[in-house]
């Protein structure tokens, strides 16, 4: 089991270390699951894009069945698409999910992004975010999910759903990494008591993969690699871990979730294998000397949607 866990505002303890899934097929996602929870995981993060819910609650029932875990001993989020967030949609989406998942509710349910569009992603939805969030609070108040929250949200989107008075955003998953390392964003959450998941935390150095359904790969802006940063190698050779491994120990020292994704037994463990070292303040600063901050996930398919979250860095 996770040595660390994350408390929400509502009470409800998230562990800081989960299972991935993104890219990762329905073959390779039911033995990644297995493994990661044979391992000591107990988070496993989907989405309904991800098309994987299926293949991970086959992989849940058996675990439960075999008496490798208990279901309340697991944190299962997921998160709705942007056609899912159109108005009325939310509620119908998350019981598909949870059927998928063969689970009477999740533990976390996001909002993947604050944009909402048609069925075939061909045409925006003016839905403020204020309506998403209203979809939200229904079904957290349902009982369908324990918590509920945001992914790829600005700050000034979450103020204006705060601001509601309805239930407050429990956590905020977010591109996060020591080349984009989102001080602002993380300072504003935590003046409001709201939990940060920091996704990509190892650079996404497989996301040049990515394949869409259609079978179209995505051109990706070049990046330098932040598993060969001269001080990541120097503190992983100072404390005999891997590069990967000092990556993830930065986003956990800073107060954060993670969730590296990987489809590999071996990594999956080595993963896992971050609570018996810390860095210090100073070896946080030393890696941050750089003050790179390149997002890497433009999500450019939000462009000119009057809810587009990175509308100000696109100038």
């Amino acid at each position: 089991m996770s040595s660390a866990t994350i408390t929400l505002s509502n009470g409800v303890a998230m562990p800081a270390i989960g299972l991935g899934t993104w890219q990762s097929s329905p073959a390779e996602v039911t033995a990644a699951v297995k493994a990661s929870v044979k391992a000591g995981y107990r988070l496993i993060d989907t989405a309904s894009v991800y098309q994987n819910e299926e293949a991970i609650g086959t992989a849940i029932k058996e675990l439960i069945e075999e008496g490798v875990v208990k279901r309340e001993e697991l944190f299962i989020t997921t998160k709705a698409w942007t056609h899912e967030l159109a108005p009325g949609k939310l509620e119908e989406s998350l019981r598909s999910s949870l059927k998928k998942l063969q689970l009477e509710n999740v533990d976390l349910y996001l909002a993947h992004m604050p944009t909402a569009f048609n069925n075939e992603m061909t045409a925006h939805i003016a839905t403020p975010v204020e309506d998403i969030w209203r979809q939200l609070d229904a079904v957290y108040k349902s009982g369908l999910t324990k918590a509920v929250g945001v992914s790829n949200w600005n700050n000034d989107q979450i103020a204006r759903v705060l601001a509601l008075g309805l239930t407050p955003v429990h956590n905020s998953q977010v591109e996060l990494h020591l080349y984009f390392p989102q001080h602002e964003h993380v300072n504003f959450c935590k003046s409001h008591n709201i939990s940060v998941t920091s996704y990509a935390t190892l650079g996404s150095p497989g996301r040049v993969n990515f394949t869409l359904p259609t079978g179209q790969k995505l051109d990706w802006a070049p990046a330098p690699s932040e598993l060969e940063d001269a001080n990541v190698l120097a503190a992983a050779k100072k404390y005999n871990k891997t590069p990967a491994q000092v990556l993830l120990r930065y986003a956990l020292d800073r107060g954060l979730a993670i969730i590296p994704k990987s489809v590999h037994e071996n990594r999956i463990i080595e993963n896992f294998k971050v609570f018996d070292f810390k860095l210090t303040a100073d070896e946080i600063a030393k890696l941050e000397e750089k003050k790179i901050s390149q997002r890497l996930f433009l999500q450019d398919f939000m462009v000119g949607h009057p809810e587009d979250a990175f509308a100000s860095e696109r100038k």
